[in-house]
């Protein structure tokens, strides 16, 4: 696959983010992260948000080619405060019953999450410490509506990958 979805790798950005900031910083995000419990309500926001960020223009955050090199945030208030500076991203997600910090905390809860199901669906995986197997879970029961998030990048870099992958 040529072209990787962008809003995914906004979400892997955010998850990578947290891995390099400082012990007590990332344990207090780490936490949130953890703690987070997934619903189908905050997942209907969820989409909600990740639609109208899709729709913007220019597409979601993660697109323009300057945004794949700034990768100085490393904290769930900075990477919130990145999302806020994207013109229209913060009314976008407001607009779906979101704060940009419960966005960012909900897409890593969603990566986590979704890590560990495909870890546990390996021979011998086991739920790493500290994730919520509820989670893991809401993800194994919601294959459906996540791989709608998927296409939400389509508009996101050149027209000849998005081209290439719908002739494949």
């Amino acid at each position: 696959m040529k072209a990787f979805c962008k809003l995914c790798s906004f979400a892997a950005a955010l998850a990578l983010a947290l891995l390099v900031q400082p012990s007590s910083a990332q344990d207090a995000d780490s936490q949130e992260v953890m703690r987070y419990t997934l619903t189908d309500a905050g997942l209907a926001k969820y989409t909600k948000a990740s639609q109208n960020l899709a729709a913007l223009p220019g597409g979601p955050p993660g697109c323009a080619k300057e945004d794949d090199s700034d990768s100085d945030s490393n904290s769930i208030a900075e990477l919130a405060g990145k999302l806020d500076s994207t013109p229209g991203a913060k009314a976008a997600v407001q607009s779906a019953g979101m704060t940009s910090r419960e966005y960012i905390v909900f897409s890593m809860s969603l990566l986590q999450s979704g890590i560990a199901a495909w870890g546990l669906s390996q021979p011998g995986g086991k739920l790493p410490p500290g994730v919520n197997k509820a989670n893991v879970d809401f993800v194994n029961s919601h294959g459906p509506q996540l791989d709608q998030l998927k296409g939400l990048d389509k508009d996101c870099g050149e027209k000849e990958d998005a081209e290439e992958e719908t002739d494949e």
